[in-house]
């Protein structure tokens, strides 16, 4: 295995303080040598467990479009089951999965994200971690490499929770100016090669979501993956890689025989330091309350989340993982063959929604001159521009700008915006303004040319729902924008 660069110092305090938990390592032990005779442990014994049995009834993926036909023919779709009585491996897996376990997560689980990440990655050095979804997941890096007062990077639109659950732990947010690319790696580079030392500790942590990122849909090609990376060796960044919607990636040209191949390679797999933490789940492609995912990082992250894991959450449940061994592994009901043939189905699925979705939009709000959209090569959002500057009541102070030397709005974009949400609202339409996703900069220092507020102008509508939600809400949305425009 080839050596990373030594990362420690990213480690926050926390971090550093918290010790491994002894009961764990008597538990790994036993775990490790099954030989061994153990009065060690409080586990209930499984003859206990009023349970011996888990049957999954699953879609058959032995047609080139499983997922049409799961839609489509609905009850009377081609199914298997995966029964945990099938073999003595999966009933002894079953027991093993509803006892207390390994922090990282279940033997088999693990093989099985290792074989997801060899076979759609370039990553042999980096080790896997289960967890409880990406939430779980980024929530519990943000806090080990996270200290109070500590400044991490993003999309200046961004999926906000992330942000807030590192605000509870004092980390203070820098956005990053993206576009229809996504994060433009020139405006992340200036602001760390400027980086004024009075604010504290430069950034050392970017988080960043490069496949249809949440809110803008936004994918970064592989030439803006490459400088990046390159910045964050220069400026020794952590990259963490947000990607839930690395499977729903769109146009790929592919015939039914090929594996599914992503246009850009991952920044895992650009990964020589150790410094990328990949998040991955099983969310959008399979069920998001399964609540199971897993991290991808070097070693050493890996043995201090493994103590944080054996400190709080514990991993995760027992039954989930159970299914992704019964259905992935390999004497399991798709294998990884299976699983490849479900995702690109899937995004053929969601590539025919998002063509709906485009279609509609352009015959119903676009033409109206009032709005615009540019079609996401991934994930589930369309980023809809709203051309403010036509409204009537539209302001733009060019001499505002700053007060008493702070970065003000120049313009009453949030106040327009929220009134054509109110408007939405009243036509029977729920959007999503952009005001909600915006990380607002540190006015002290801030030197973009512009306030976020008055680029703000956008809102995101989802086409992941049903063509049915599609065909009533673009209209709506037309109609709703005609009205506040009028």
């Amino acid at each position: 295995m080839a050596a990373f660069i030594d990362l420690a110092h990213h480690l926050s305090p926390e971090t550093l303080a918290r010790r491994t938990n002894p009961l764990k390592d008597v538990l790994r032990i036993a775990i490790e040598n099954p030989q061994l005779v153990t009065l060690a442990n409080g586990d209930p014994h499984p003859s206990r467990f009023p349970i011996r049995r888990v049957d999954f009834e699953i879609a058959s993926v032995a047609a080139d479009d499983p997922v049409a036909g799961w839609i489509s023919l609905r009850d009377s779709a081609p199914s298997q089951v995966l029964s945990t009585s099938q073999d003595d491996d999966l009933r002894t897996l079953l027991n093993s999965s509803l006892q207390y376990g390994h922090g990282a997560g279940l033997r088999d689980a693990l093989r099985i994200v290792d074989d997801i990440n060899n076979t759609y990655h370039n990553a042999p050095n980096h080790v896997s971690t289960m967890t409880l979804g990406n939430a779980d997941a980024i929530t519990k890096c943000l806090r080990m490499l996270g200290a109070p007062g500590d400044h991490f990077l993003a999309d200046e639109f961004t999926f906000l929770p992330m942000p807030l659950a590192g605000e509870a732990h004092g980390i203070k947010w820098v956005p990053v100016t993206i576009d229809a690319g996504g994060i433009i790696p020139e405006e992340l580079e200036r602001i760390l090669a400027n980086w004024d030392p009075e604010r504290g500790r430069r950034p050392h942590v970017l988080y960043i979501t490069p496949s249809g990122q949440n809110p803008t849909g936004s994918t970064l090609d592989a030439e803006r993956r490459t400088k990046i990376y390159a910045i964050a060796h220069r400026y020794d960044l952590i990259i963490l890689e947000d990607d839930p919607y690395f499977f729903l990636q769109y146009d790929l040209p592919q015939s039914s025989n090929d594996m599914f191949k992503p246009p850009a390679p991952s920044f895992l797999s650009m990964d020589v330091d150790g410094r990328v933490i990949r998040i991955d789940s099983f969310s959008k492609i399979m069920a998001p309350g399964m609540r199971l995912g897993w991290i991808t990082s070097s070693p050493s992250f890996r043995d201090h989340l493994v103590k944080f894991i054996d400190l709080s959450t514990q991993n995760p449940a027992g039954f989930a993982q159970v299914l992704i061994v019964a259905l992935l592994g390999p004497h399991g009901g798709w294998q990884l063959s299976g699983f490849d043939r479900w995702v690109r189905s899937l995004c053929a699925d969601y590539q025919r929604r998002r063509d709906f979705f485009a279609e509609l939009f352009e015959r119903e709000v676009a033409s109206t001159g009032l709005a615009s959209a540019y079609t996401p090569a991934a994930g589930m959002f369309f980023w809809i521009r709203v051309h403010l500057e036509k409204h009537p009541r539209f302001k733009n102070d060019a001499e505002a700008g700053s007060c008493n030397g702070l970065r003000v709005a120049k313009t009453n974009t949030v106040e327009l915006m929220k009134e054509l949400f109110d408007a939405c609202l009243a036509c029977g339409l729920v959007i999503c303004p952009s005001s909600i996703f915006a990380l607002r900069a540190d006015p002290r220092y801030d030197d973009v040319p512009s306030s976020v507020d008055d680029r703000s102008n956008f809102v995101r509508a989802t086409f992941a729902g049903s063509e049915e939600a599609i065909a009533a809400g673009v209209p709506l949305l037309g109609k709703a924008l005609k009205q506040f425009f009028a």
